[in-house]
C-alpha cells in the first residue's frame, strides 16, 4: 500500500506523463496549499515541458489581482469558496498561458489547512478547481487531520482530478 506522500508523486509522475504524451500545459493556482501543488509538479522529471508556472496567492486580495478572482465576490463570501476556486483555475489558465494563449489546463486550490477556522469554514474544507477549453468543475474536499495532512491531502485531491479529466 503507497503512503500518501508516493501517491503524490505517482499522480505527479502520471500527470507529468499525460501532459507530455498530449502536448498539453497545466497552470496553477493555489491558496492553502501555499507552492505544494505546483512543487510535486516540478519534481518530476521532464516537468519543464508542461508545467507553466504556478501563482501562490495566499493572501485574499492577491486572489483578484493576480488571478482576476472577482473582488466583489471575495469580499462577500470570503476565499474559502466554490467560485472562488473556479475563478482562479480559470485566472491561472488564462494569465500563465504560452505566447499569450492559455494553458489547457488550469488547477487551483482554496480552504482552510488550520488549525483554526476561517470565515465560518473548520479545517479540513477546500475546493479544488480546474478549468481547461472544454469547460470548468469544481470538487468540493473534505479532509481530516493536521495541517499539514490537510495540504497534502487537497494536493492528491487536485492531481486525482486532473488525472481524471485527462482521463475523458
Amino acid at each position: 500500500m503507497l503512503t500518501a506522500e508516493a501517491r503524490m508523486r505517482s499522480h505527479a509522475a502520471e500527470v507529468v506523463e499525460a501532459l507530455t504524451r498530449r502536448g498539453e500545459t497545466i497552470a496553477v493556482a493555489e491558496s492553502l496549499t501555499g507552492g505544494l501543488l505546483v512543487a510535486e509538479l516540478i519534481s518530476v522529471p521532464g516537468a519543464s515541458l508542461v508545467v507553466r508556472g504556478g501563482v501562490v496567492a495566499y493572501a485574499t486580495e492577491l486572489k483578484a489581482r493576480l488571478l482576476g478572482v472577482d473582488a466583489g465576490l471575495l469580499k462577500r463570501v470570503g476565499p474559502v469558496d466554490a467560485e472562488v476556486a473556479r475563478q482562479m483555475a480559470r485566472g491561472a489558465r488564462e494569465r500563465l498561458g504560452p505566447d499569450g494563449a492559455p494553458a489547457s489546463f488550469g488547477l487551483a486550490t482554496t480552504g482552510v489547512a488550520g488549525p483554526d477556522s476561517q470565515d465560518g469554514h473548520p479545517p479540513g474544507v477546500a475546493f479544488v478547481a480546474l478549468a481547461s477549453a472544454d469547460g470548468e468543475s469544481i470538487l468540493p474536499v473534505r479532509l481530516a487531520g493536521d495541517r499539514e495532512a490537510i495540504r497534502r491531502g487537497v494536493v492528491s485531491e487536485s492531481l486525482a482530478l486532473l488525472i481524471r479529466a485527462l482521463a475523458e
